[in-house]
């Protein structure tokens, strides 16, 4: 290239102008062109890399017919990096020759050199070097020859010099086969003046302006054609509701904790799984009809593990397991009253009376559910019908309450709230039992997100379970974490204006556990 042209290319370069110099390039072969260049011949005449070329032939034909390109494709053979090796320091079979001194090497120290084995096996089969197998010391290698030339380097540096035509197709084998040329496509452009052919480049407009048409310099314009086949701009599609992302980051800590989803299908409960198996008392205010939805069809269930029931029976009325009970008369026709549940504890009451009933020994067990729950309430700004709890159980050979603390700080932290504060409190069916606090931010106070315990023996050994084994469980309403997780500010995004934090704080969505 001369040193015009060597110019022009890092102008080119340095200015973006590849297209410009390109178009120069196709004005100046004129005739001697034959109709067109090849993209890659113009390339390494410019001095550019082929792609920026490419890159400059694709925008030039964006512009209409200035030029005509057409893809070409076309096989041709490099050097691969073991191959370029070989070209700076010689084959491994002449390589492994030059290294053997006149006295000899030891065929263990040949077989160090990194071009050693190789080497070895290609030099003996071209009878450079031989192996004295009971010379002293053990097998020792010998030159064969006094010299070597070598003829696999002079071919891949023709190849390298771009005359690989010149090979016999035998010996572009062997060297393929040896990793030392590569076989490789070519994508080029044929590159012809276009009808609209001009050595300046003039960018298209793409928008008609109220400001063009008024003063009507529109006409005088050129305007890049419409792409009727040209996608539109995607709508924005919706997005997951807070609820949900963080629904599913609670199953998916469980899940990493080595937990089981217990199955939560059934919203109707009858009042034996949803209050009596839990210890719970029939004349507990929960049970009233203005606390709990009751069902008039079916109104009542009728199918109960009858053993397990007199159990529970016997515990609320005369007592047992070291506990004096309820001391009232306990009537079946409350129990078989059905509900819609008003806690996933119910559900946690199913799966320890199945887990009781393994016939082989007694195997530790951690559950947890996310799903909704009822409870028949007056709708105010505070409260809804429905909410979402969130419930885990654990089942083992002595847990106490530590394990319990232990559990909920592992199980906070993995969602991203690290401020914890537990306060005793009371439960029909847990004893001891927590209130679980954290730090909120954006209120710069303790707000309540949980509740939990250790199961009560009046639940857990009527059910069959071991004496030995406690239960811890916790839980909590899905839509409070969900508050302090987001934060208040995230919130105000989501709703597109400026809230009371004790007014969101207070609404159903943050709904606890009434």
């Amino acid at each position: 290239m001369s040193p015009t042209m060597a110019a022009e290319a890092e102008a080119a370069a340095a200015s973006g102008s590849a297209a410009e110099l390109l178009l120069h390039r196709l004005a100046a072969a004129g005739a001697s062109c034959e109709g067109g260049l090849c993209s890659l011949a113009a390339a390494a005449a410019l001095g550019l890399e082929h792609q920026v070329l490419v890159g400059a032939v694709k925008s030039l034909q964006a512009l209409g017919a200035v030029i005509e390109a057409e893809q070409r494709t076309s096989k041709k053979w490099e050097l691969t990096p073991e191959g370029e090796e070989v070209v700076r320091e010689g084959s491994q079979e002449v390589r492994v020759f030059n290294s053997i001194p006149l006295e000899g090497l030891a065929q263990s120290e040949l077989m160090k050199l990194s071009c050693g084995k190789v080497g070895f096996s290609k030099a003996m089969s071209s009878k450079w070097i031989q192996l004295d197998k009971s010379a002293e010391g053990g097998p020792r290698v010998f030159r064969a020859v006094e010299s070597v030339q070598d003829m696999v380097r002079a071919k891949l540096v023709q190849v390298q010099q771009g005359e690989a035509d010149s090979l016999e197709e035998k010996d572009k084998s062997e060297l393929k086969k040896r990793k030392l040329l590569a076989e490789v496509t070519m994508k080029t452009y044929w590159i012809k003046k276009g009808s609209a052919f001009s050595t300046t480049v003039t960018k298209q407009e793409t928008d008609l302006t109220p400001e063009m048409i008024a003063s009507g310099s529109w006409r005088d314009m050129k305007f890049k054609a419409y792409n009727f086949e040209a996608l539109g701009i995607m709508p924005e599609s919706g997005h997951l509701h807070p609820l949900l992302k963080v629904r599913s980051q609670f199953r998916q800590i469980f899940l990493e904790m080595g937990f089981t989803e217990m199955p939560t299908n059934n919203f109707i409960e009858s009042s034996f799984w949803n209050f009596d198996a839990l210890f719970q008392p029939q004349q507990h205010p929960a049970r009233d009809q203005h606390d709990t939805f009751f069902l008039k069809d079916p109104a009542e269930a009728t199918d109960f593990p009858m053993d397990y029931l007199k159990r529970v029976k016997r515990v609320h009325s005369q007592g047992g397991y070291g506990s004096q009970g309820y001391k009232y008369d306990w009537k079946l026709e409350e129990a078989r009253k059905n509900v819609l549940r008003t806690h996933t504890t119910a559900v946690s009451a199913r799966m320890l009376y199945q887990l009781a009933q393994q016939v082989e020994k007694f195997a530790p067990a951690k559950y947890f559910s996310i799903d909704r729950v009822f409870r028949n309430e007056t709708l105010d700004a505070t409260h809804l019908a429905e909410f979402h709890q969130i419930e885990g159980v654990v089942a083992d050979y002595g847990l106490t309450l530590g394990d319990l603390m232990g559990v909920l700080k592992e199980f906070f932290t993995k969602l991203g709230i690290t401020q914890l504060r537990f306060k005793p409190a009371y439960n029909p069916y847990t004893e001891p039992s927590m209130e679980v606090f954290s730090y909120h931010q954006g209120l710069r106070k303790w707000v309540e997100v949980g509740n939990s315990g250790v199961f009560r023996p009046e639940m857990l050994l009527p059910m069959g379970l071991p004496e030995g084994v406690s239960v811890i469980a916790w839980g909590l309403s899905l839509e409070r974490p969900t508050m302090i997780k987001y934060g208040i500010n995230n919130i105000r995004e989501l709703v597109g204006h400026k809230v009371n934090l004790q007014m969101v704080y207070d609404s159903p969505l943050c709904r606890l556990d009434a």
